[in-house]
């Protein structure tokens, strides 16, 4: 991340597009921390670059000011955490479900987001060692 970028989510950092999301879905890796379902896809389409993705679902929340709330929760928890995605020359996508019933604190989403964030890197780094050791094989 540069530092005159900040803290921004542009729009390169968003998952969109049928073929990126179905591709993320069905070839992901699934994983579940507290009031969040996540997938994982990695490495993610763009080079380099971290897309994400989050929903609420109707389900839960039959209201859509209360489903906005937490996808706006969620995208500013990751705004402010993405740091810890930084792997170099190495990007993924991501998909954030929020799966619980409650309307979370800021503070307790944000905790979740950090730890999903985190386990996310160490699958990250692994897999950039793995890439690294390949061409010492040939």
């Amino acid at each position: 991340m540069s530092e005159t970028k900040g803290h921004t989510f542009g729009k390169e950092e968003h998952l969109y597009g049928k073929t990126a999301v179905s591709t993320l879905l069905e070839k992901g890796k699934w994983g579940v921390y507290g009031p969040l379902k996540y997938c994982y896809l990695i490495p993610g389409g763009a080079e380099g670059a971290n897309r994400i993705m989050v929903a609420a679902p109707k389900k839960f929340f039959k209201r859509a000011v209360k489903r906005n709330l937490l996808k706006r929760l969620l995208r500013e928890s990751y705004r402010l955490n993405k740091g810890i995605l930084e792997v170099p020359g190495m990007g993924c996508d991501l998909f954030f479900f929020y799966n619980t019933k409650e309307i979370l604190s800021f503070e307790q989403i944000s905790a979740a987001v950090i730890e999903v964030l985190m386990a996310v890197r160490t699958k990250m780094l692994k897999a950039s060692e793995t890439v690294a050791s390949e061409p010492d094989k040939a």
